[in-house]
């Protein structure tokens, strides 16, 4: 049975690129995104159950920051329609409002309108 989400997750017009904090390395591309998850696709899984500790690049007009740091578990990692790439779903921990607020100005400045 499938799990109901509490907030619909918005979609962006473009993939924002994520990385991890610690080795810079980018981990994948934001697919869509709330103030409680996201999920990113990415060229290998993501283990599932494992917190990643990441950062992703905003737009410059998104909070007056160039970059937003955040850590989230890994909920589940599938194959996506794509078979190179894989989708990867995410619980953000510990947003704070500074942090939620940026996030909720990337939804309105870039989401989808649906």
């Amino acid at each position: 049975m499938k799990k109901e989400r509490k907030m619909p997750r918005r979609h962006l017009i473009y993939y924002l690129r994520v990385f991890d904090q610690h080795s810079g390395d980018m981990v994948g591309h934001l697919v869509d995104i709330t103030t409680e998850g996201l999920m990113l696709v990415s060229e290998r899984p993501m283990e599932a159950r494992k917190i990643y500790h990441l950062r992703m690049d905003l737009p410059p007009e998104v909070c007056g920051k160039e970059q937003l740091a955040f850590d989230a578990g890994c909920l589940w990692s599938n194959n996506d329609i794509n078979p190179a790439f894989y989708d990867n779903g995410f619980k953000l921990m510990q947003v704070d409002s500074r942090e939620a607020t940026c996030i909720e100005d990337l939804i309105a400045m870039y989401g989808f309108k649906d």
